[in-house]
């Protein structure tokens, strides 16, 4: 891969969107177009013709549409997909299954407040995280823990998740497996705006713990994860026990708006040896830096093992700074979570 180019095929069923995805893609010397499709048909050929290496996907097509599609592919022809989706409340749910039926990343389609030129380089990002995901991944399957009664009173304070590529899938695979005794949850998820709204109405559904997406001044309770919203970062202010969360623009980190490493040094800074670190599946090294701080500051932090990876960036940073305490497969998260936190 790193020795060609990065070849990708564009589905959408507006002309439009093909040529600015396609003009987007051509102005990165290490990407390629090799081709694009009006609807999942013509899509199908063109993938055994092309051999594509990434795939981007529109969800609103005619005679077939994107969700439909990518359940088929991943199915019988597995490739990294990019789903690139409108800002509406249905598109932003079709979005979010999207990645929970296998597309690696999200984007917003251009147009709105989303221009081209603020796409340009996003989409590179993705597309290059997307053609090292790792589709087959080794996950075991472990018996989920029932829910146990109280906390423990040695429980860490706060618990502290990043994660990019990937990680809507993993979050729900380690937060649907958590008891609502458990200390409070701050999550960093690499996810545009609107959309993250979305995936945490989607966890609250399917989790016992109580799962929204944060507000500024937001209490941390226990029982309780809060998912930093889409282009915002979201810190922690406060001492054990009146925990508030603190959203805010700014500047972006390590190229990310929300940051993990913004989430993870005001974890350090205001719980210090009663916090919990994850970092999980992702591209690039967000995360590292603020682990690295929780480390020295006495917390106990666990990163996601390569096996198990859609992308093995973030992860693979933390360990290398020597900021990790544990390293496990996605299957064994929750269950060591619940260890550190209930009696």
């Amino acid at each position: 891969m790193a020795a060609s180019k990065i070849r990708v095929l564009i589905v959408d069923d507006s002309a439009i969107v093909r040529r600015a995805l396609s003009e987007i893609v051509s102005s990165h010397p290490d990407l390629e177009v090799c081709g694009t499709a009006s609807d999942p048909f013509i899509a199908r050929d063109k993938i055994l013709a092309l051999h594509p290496h990434v795939l981007t996907l529109d969800i609103e097509m005619p005679r077939m549409d994107g969700l439909t599609f990518l359940k088929k592919l991943m199915r019988f022809h597995p490739l990294p997909v990019i789903v690139i989706s409108s800002l509406g409340l249905a598109s932003s749910r079709a979005a979010i299954e999207a990645l929970q039926s296998g597309a690696v990343e999200v984007v917003a389609k251009p147009g709105g407040p989303y221009s081209v030129t603020e796409l340009r380089a996003e989409l590179a990002e993705k597309i290059r995280a997307a053609a090292h995901a790792r589709l087959k991944r080794e996950i075991r399957a472990e018996s989920p823990r029932p829910p146990a009664p109280r906390l423990n009173p040695s429980a860490p304070s706060i618990i502290a998740i990043g994660a990019s590529t990937g990680g809507v899938e993993a979050l729900r695979a380690v937060l649907v497996e958590l008891p609502a005794e458990m200390p409070p949850i701050v999550i960093v998820q690499h996810i545009p705006a609107v959309f993250s709204a979305e995936f945490a109405r989607r966890l609250d559904s399917i989790c016992r713990l109580r799962v929204k997406e944060a507000s500024d001044g937001d209490p941390l309770a226990p029982g309780s994860a809060l998912i930093a919203p889409g282009n915002f970062h979201l810190r922690v202010r406060g001492s054990p026990g009146n925990y508030r969360a603190a959203v805010s623009d700014g500047e972006k980190v390590q190229f990310q708006r929300p940051s993990v490493d913004v989430l993870f040094e005001s974890v350090a800074r205001h719980a210090g040896s009663s916090a919990a670190g994850v970092i999980l599946t992702g591209m690039g090294a967000d995360g590292a830096r603020g682990m690295l701080a929780m480390k020295q500051a006495g917390a106990c932090n666990i990163a996601q093992n390569e096996a198990s990876c859609v992308v093995f960036g973030m992860p693979a940073e933390a360990i290398r700074a020597g900021a990790v305490d544990q390293v496990l497969s996605l299957d064994q998260v929750a269950p060591a979570l619940v260890r550190l936190s209930v009696k």
